[in-house]
């Protein structure tokens, strides 16, 4: 119950709170072409977490995410949702694949092991945000320390600074010196600093469910013993400026509130997508000890339902982790999966293929499409690269019928095919002469007709 409460006192802790549903679509807008199905079923659940803040500590606890099965061919933007979803509200994200884990007493991944992976990611994130909150102190700290190794400190003379002109004329030095420091005129100049030395790895045990970390670094028992040793190192003050800096972050920053934030944003604000998931469904013959898939659903139905996880940081409740299940179920069905599964993911949305007129889109339009992409990255080498509409059209007229034709991978036929026609621009472009190149219909079908002739060849280059 605290937790609940503690959650709905610190709003800023998640920053969804600020989106509706429909602002959460337009942005997913930016980045994912289509599938609006899904846009709404994760902008709902995620507006859900927001207003669950809201209530009384004691209903919030009794309400649990409705986890989101996706269901739709590989390429039409699952996984891409799903990222989108957790960078837009700063919040923990894991993608992992469901094949990956095994049932209990085989060799193989943990089912916990993807909470502790979670917590990991979780920590690295609030530790990056309050070393942002410190860093103009840690520079302020730097550039004195810095100061002191070039022009050490006057003496004390009965804890009292010497006064009189020595004093004046040292302060002045330090003043100069600080100047040219902030200038940049002394990065070159060598200092003399005690560099800790690191030790390299935390110890790992193994266990009935495969390999995990212990967690416990040596250097924090027992400081110098296996690393943590002082030495004196030489160097320039811009590479000495880095070791500083690592230096202040870690006596400035708290580890013991970041564990403690980062717990509950995985508590409160954790996404875990489980790809996959249709390559676990079905039921085995039962013939010889084999890894059984049901098994595997049973292994992960506690973690879903709700538990509780020990980590390194401490425990961790997983009643209010949204998952959101993803497979083609091409083979299998949603139905195949253990009935208990199936309970755990009330909402299922189908996401569409991929047409010409997706491709089209996807092409152009995102904040992150890929002309967009190639344009940029030939820039850095002076080339300009101007695409007309038929080649446009064209490209995703050869990934629609190469999609139909093969394997139908989505929206990644168009990485294939945009890697080929551009090629010959991409080996040449720091030797060519001609910086503004046009790519027309004639040129998209010259670079590709080799491939799109032979059958077999396409199958692999495409």
């Amino acid at each position: 119950m605290a937790l609940v409460k503690s959650a709905a006192l610190n709003p800023k802790e998640t920053q969804d709170n600020e989106l509706t549903p429909q602002e959460i679509v337009a942005e997913l807008d930016k980045y994912i072409i289509g599938q609006q199905a899904a846009k709404k079923a994760v902008a709902i659940a995620l507006r859900n977490r927001f207003r669950r803040r809201k209530l009384p500590p004691e209903l919030a606890d009794e309400i649990a995410p409705k986890n989101i099965l996706m269901i739709g061919p590989t390429g039409v933007g699952k996984t891409e949702i799903s990222r989108r979803l957790a960078k837009l509200t700063s919040s923990p994200f894991l993608k992992i694949e469901a094949s990956k884990f095994t049932e209990v007493g085989y060799v193989g991944r943990d089912v916990e092991s993807m909470i502790r992976d979670l917590v990991r990611i979780s920590v690295d994130m609030v530790k990056q945000e309050k070393t942002g909150e410190i860093r103009e102190k840690a520079e302020g700290h730097v550039e004195e320390r810095i100061l002191d190794l070039l022009l050490p400190p006057a003496r004390r003379r009965n804890n009292v600074m010497t006064e009189g002109g020595d004093y004046d004329r040292f302060l002045e030095t330090r003043e100069k010196l600080r100047k040219q420091l902030r200038e940049g005129v002394m990065e070159d100049r060598p200092v003399e600093i005690e560099v800790k030395e690191k030790m390299t790895s935390p110890f790992e045990v193994f266990s009935n469910s495969g390999v995990e970390e212990i967690g416990i670094h040596i250097q924090e028992i027992l400081p110098g013993f296996l690393g943590g040793k002082s030495k004196k190192r030489r160097m320039k003050i811009r590479e000495a400026r880095e070791f500083l800096m690592e230096e202040e972050e870690r006596r400035l920053v708290d580890m013991d509130q970041v564990a403690r934030l980062a717990v509950e944003r995985v508590e409160h604000s954790g996404i875990i997508f489980l790809d996959e998931v249709d390559k676990i469904s079905g039921r085995e013959s039962g013939r010889g000890p084999e890894v059984s898939r049901e098994g595997v659903q049973r292994d992960l139905l506690p973690i879903i339902e709700g538990t509780t996880v020990n980590t390194r940081y401490g425990l961790v409740r997983t009643d209010h982790i949204l998952f959101i299940g993803a497979g083609a179920f091409h083979v299998s069905k949603p139905s195949d999966l253990i009935p208990e599964l199936q309970g755990r993911f009330p909402i299922r949305v189908e996401l569409t293929p991929l047409e010409k007129s997706d491709f089209l889109r996807i092409l152009t339009e995102p904040e992150n499409a890929l002309i967009k992409q190639y344009r940029a990255l030939l820039e850095t080498e002076g080339v300009r690269i101007d695409f007309s509409e038929d080649a446009i059209d064209e490209i995703a007229d050869i990934a629609e019928k190469v999609n139909e034709e093969a394997e139908n991978i989505g929206a990644r036929r168009l990485h294939t095919i945009m890697e080929k026609v551009m090629e010959e621009i991409s080996f040449a472009a720091p030797e060519i002469a001609k910086k503004r190149i046009q790519i027309d219909r004639a040129y998209v079908q010259n670079q590709i007709r080799d491939v799109l002739k032979d059958q077999d060849l396409r199958r692999f280059i495409l």
